[in-house]
């Protein structure tokens, strides 16, 4: 029997042997790259059939080369290419790749992508963000995203990762304490997580702090997540699988959306991730009005979209949205998802393709802006050792530099709540011995907090109190975190002995963490007890140290006089022992401040389902955050201490009476109060900037430490009425004065950006009427005429 082949035309049998050989070089590369330390990459030069296709050309633009490639794949390759772990094409060169790395406070091998256990062991680890955010320093967070860009990249240039996409920042809004997943976030307050979410994108990209610098060329790729509305794990049999949040225009317009659009629109973030979660009955991923129509036409978006994992196969399984698989792969595709963290869309792509739900379109939209992304990070120009980012390599992880930052963000961050009769500092040469007491204070892993990877090393509390004091006792007093078992009689013993005593206690990852939300405010089991025992038995007062993510009712420590101080340290990542104890013991001055509102412990009776924002006095409802909520705080948002007090003043603000009715302007509507309003829509960019508010704070350091001061400015309307927040963050700059100098802070306030509301139709407005602006206790009245 004659073989297949003689059936071909002479130039049909060259163009197979040239394919045979192109695939079998290819597979020799591919197989070259995942045993060597050489980063797999496409169109390696030394590929004659392979480097010449139009997708390997760099002269053509990014598009024009994506649309080349997903043109040359056949169906069962493409539907393979829609999953995070996408396989290799050998035919045309193309290696493995892996879409889920992470990189939250440093690069993880949290997902499929990285490996640290090769020439790179480890990465410096930074602290949880919701610390990182407590600096108020968004030089800091840009700082911090360029270090983890680059460690991203040597890790790959290193040969020990399959991608260069990580999913992070978390930019979710912080709406309520016992949320296990608000440790990743940067806070409450949707400008203060804009804010962080443009610098830490535009770091770990490449891009300039000031932004516009980014080109098509990532240093690694960034993604906005979880678009939205999402911030419930799991609260009374209700899960974040099937959660529907029920959210209303107004509060998507000016709360759970402006994080995402200052990602996208300043940060220039090339990954979303939508969310488990429905919005107003539909599923996150599903959702065109979301994903294409806000995301990709109002702000432009120019990247990709990847569902959470299991988030599309949830459409189906769980929330009962698609009436079969393939209805949910349908919708997705057409909304404007582009891969699926999990298998579902390999399992029942073709499938809906074979029954006309899915439109071949809508697979190549998806494909191509999935290998845009691979090719913007330089995947597809040849050996990447001789590309920009070549020559980053493994002395560029765990750096000297890279460490320091580490620290710096640590001690930036730590918050001190308390500090009665200035107990703290403590004298480094009259403190002859210590107490160290609790559990979190020698447990390495508890200072990461949760999305971590391998630290460069870590320093705990202890070890850190321990290079001050020579003679000091550790005991662990709790069992665990939750506290079940307290060793009462030994700890105080302990703390009977010493000239002072720290506590190091709080929370960890068995408290809170994803798909963990917590039930309780109070510290967990006898911590509270030990505590007490511990600081009446104590010759003098207790030091407070509390580990945590989420806020924590602590107001027992806060009214006992023989708690001295109080200090919040997040979860300080490796250097966090170090700054404590430099903290503690004066060698730096504290500067963090809240970046969340601490609840007392009633506030659990509120649903955690309830996602307004705004209060409800009829009916109880308090609200949330401090923009909205009106009952009673343990610390409010942005408040933190210093060794030395830091006096404010209105130095200048031009232009404190502004008339924003332009010349050209229809005449100002009217709302349902007779409260005149203005579109912000009506207004031209050029008109909010040129009536912008020039604001100079002057700030003067009046005790005897120097150190980083965060100067924050607010608005507030005198008579807060029409769902206005009860004011609102406009600002905020980080400064170092020395003890007894004065510096000068600028802000420019613009109305558009900064005096509007949402109404509730969702759109922006500008209300007539008198405002204030507010540093600490300082106000300058700002009157608007609309």
């Amino acid at each position: 029997m004659a073989s297949s082949s003689s059936f071909f035309p002479p130039k049909m049998k060259l163009q197979q042997l040239l394919l045979s050989a192109a695939v079998f070089f290819s597979l020799l590369s591919l197989i070259a790259a995942e045993s060597s330390s050489q980063p797999p990459y496409a169109c390696d030069s030394s590929n004659s059939l392979t480097n010449t296709l139009p997708f390997c050309r760099t002269s053509l633009s990014i598009n024009l080369r994506a649309r080349d490639l997903v043109s040359r794949l056949t169906l069962d390759e493409k539907v393979l290419q829609l999953v995070n772990t996408a396989p290799a094409i050998p035919r045309l060169g193309i290696p493995a790749y892996e879409w889920w790395s992470e990189a939250l406070h440093g690069v993880a091998h949290v997902g499929y992508g990285i490996r640290l256990n090769g020439t790179i062991p480890a990465a410096t680890s930074f602290p949880q963000v919701i610390l990182t955010a407590a600096s108020f320093d968004a030089n800091l967070w840009y700082q911090i995203g360029q270090a983890i860009g680059t460690e991203a990249r040597a890790v790959y240039n290193a040969g020990q990762a399959k991608g260069m996409t990580f999913w992070a920042p978390n930019i979710n809004i912080f709406r309520d304490p016992r949320w296990g997943r608000g440790q990743e976030t940067p806070g409450e307050d949707p400008m203060m997580s804009g804010k962080y979410s443009v610098a830490y994108v535009r770091g770990i990209q490449g891009d300039s702090i000031e932004g516009g610098a980014l080109g098509n060329q990532l240093k690694a790729s960034a993604c906005c997540k979880h678009f939205t509305a999402y911030d419930l794990e799991r609260w009374e049999g209700m899960t974040r699988y099937v959660f529907d949040a029920k959210v209303t225009p107004q509060d998507m317009a000016d709360t759970y959306q402006p994080p995402f659009e200052s990602c996208v629109v300043q940060g220039k973030a090339s990954g979303i991730m939508c969310a488990y979660n429905r919005l107003n009955g539909v599923p996150t991923c599903a959702d065109h009005h979301l994903l294409t129509v806000t995301a990709r036409n109002q702000w432009k978006f120019n990247g990709y979209i990847v569902s959470d994992c299991d988030a599309v196969s949830i459409i189906h399984d769980a929330q009962n949205y698609a009436k079969i698989p393939e209805d949910a792969v349908a919708a997705v595709l057409a909304a404007g998802m582009d891969i699926n963290c999990g298998t579902y869309l390999k399992n029942h792509t073709k499938s809906a393709v074979e029954m006309n739900k899915v439109h071949i379109s809508d697979i190549d939209r998806a494909l191509s802006n999935l290998f845009a992304i691979r090719m913007r990070l330089g995947l597809f120009d040849g050996n990447p050792t001789k590309l920009p980012y070549g020559q980053i390599g493994p002395n560029d992880v765990c750096s000297k530099n890279h460490q320091m930052l580490a620290l710096q963000a640590a001690r930036e961050g730590i918050v001190l709540l308390k500090n009665d009769a200035k107990l703290l500092p403590l004298s480094k040469w009259n403190t002859h011995s210590l107490a160290v007491i609790g559990h979190n204070a020698d447990a390495p892993i508890v200072l990461r907090g949760n999305y971590a990877g391998i630290p460069c090393n870590t320093v705990t509390p202890l070890q850190g109190l321990n290079s001050y004091v020579k003679n000091t006792v550790y005991h662990k007093g709790c069992n665990w975190a939750n506290c079940t078992e307290a060793s009462v009689y030994q700890a105080v013993e302990v703390a009977k002995s010493v000239d002072y005593v720290v506590l190091v206690m709080g929370l960890d990852q068995t408290q809170e963490r994803e798909d963990f939300d917590r039930s309780e405010l109070v510290l967990p089991g006898k911590q509270e007890e030990l505590i007490a025992e511990v600081a009446k038995a104590a010759k003098r007062p207790v030091i407070l140290v509390i580990l945590s993510g989420g806020p924590v009712d602590i107001s027992s420590a806060k009214y006992n006089a023989k708690i001295g101080s109080i200090l919040w340290a997040g979860y300080p990542g490796q250097a966090g022992g170090t700054a404590l104890a430099e903290i503690i013991f004066g060698d730096h001055n504290p500067g963090g401040r809240l970046p969340v509102t601490w609840y007392p412990r009633d506030f659990i009776k509120v649903p955690m389902t309830d996602m307004r924002m705004r209060a409800e006095p009829s009916s109880g409802y308090p609200g949330r955050t401090y923009r909205f909520y009106n009952g009673p705080k343990v610390y409010e948002f942005g408040y933190g201490l210093s060794y030395s007090d830091h006096h404010y003043e209105f130095t200048s603000v031009t232009g404190s009476k502004l008339n924003l009715r332009p010349p050209t302007a229809s005449q100002a509507a009217m709302n349902s109060d007779s409260v005149r309003y203005r579109l912000v829509s009506e207004l031209d960019g050029k008109f909010c900037e040129s009536n912008a508010v020039n604001v100079t704070v002057g700030v003067r350091n009046q005790g005897g430490m120097g150190g980083k001061h965060s100067v924050l400015l607010f608005v507030k309307p005198t008579k807060p009425e029409n769902g206005s927040p009860m004011k609102q963050l406009v600002g905020f700059k980080r400064v170092e004065i020395n003890a007894g100098d004065r510096s000068e802070v600028e802000f420019l306030v613009n109305p558009c950006k900064h005096v509007s509301k949402a109404n509730e139709e969702g759109l922006m407005v500008i209300e007539e009427g008198s405002h204030s602006l507010v540093v600490g206790d300082v106000e300058h009245p700002l009157d608007i005429f609309v």
